[in-house]
């Protein structure tokens, strides 16, 4: 490990990173399970021992004073009720604009037990015409890291598939409150 957030997550919390992170300069990440404020603090230090320009998204209603303070400082910009223009298009425009930039977010959008993702990022990605890698953290292996890179975007029914089929098995840190979309 070569950075302080590798040595905290590694040394200290005993995680293991996996997977590769590919080699391109622009992404939309999705990462997890994500049912606990755990899951945003290991996938920081993970991604920030990857060595990668990132940004984290996060619900808008989460951004008041003193945690919005909190959460810029760790990343992370506030989405939903963005005045004349939606999440998408504000996160495409931030991605052609940078020569380096990929935007993680969780797909669930809660904590709770959710049976239908929401499919924002597949349409960010298509919209910035970028792939998407899936990231995860899986607890009963103490494992974070990278599952794979999705670059066909062309049939939204494909993509869950291939994601499903990644994250099939991945454990969360409160299972029962997991869920992959198995029809969208």
């Amino acid at each position: 490990m070569k950075t302080f957030s590798g040595f905290i997550l590694v040394e200290i919390l005993g995680w293991k990173i996996s997977g590769e992170f590919p080699d391109i300069p622009k992404s939309i990440i999705i990462f997890a399970p994500h049912t606990s404020y755990y899951d945003a603090l290991y996938g920081k230090l993970c991604f920030n021992e990857l060595g990668i320009k990132h940004q984290f998204l996060s619900k808008k209603e989460l951004f008041y004073f003193p945690m919005s303070v909190f959460l810029k400082y760790f990343g992370s910009m506030a989405v939903r009720g963005v005045k004349g223009e939606n999440a998408i298009y504000q996160v495409a425009k931030m991605i052609h604009k940078s020569e380096s930039l990929h935007i993680i977010i969780s797909p669930e959008g809660a904590f709770a037990k959710v049976t239908k993702w929401d499919k924002g990022f597949y349409y960010m990605a298509l919209k910035a015409k970028v792939p998407i890698i899936v990231g995860y953290l899986d607890y009963q292996k103490k494992e974070i890291g990278i599952k794979g890179i999705i670059d066909d975007l062309e049939n939204l029914n494909t993509v869950m598939l291939q994601i499903n089929t990644m994250y099939k098995g991945v454990a969360a840190k409160y299972p029962e409150n997991f869920s992959l979309e198995l029809k969208n």
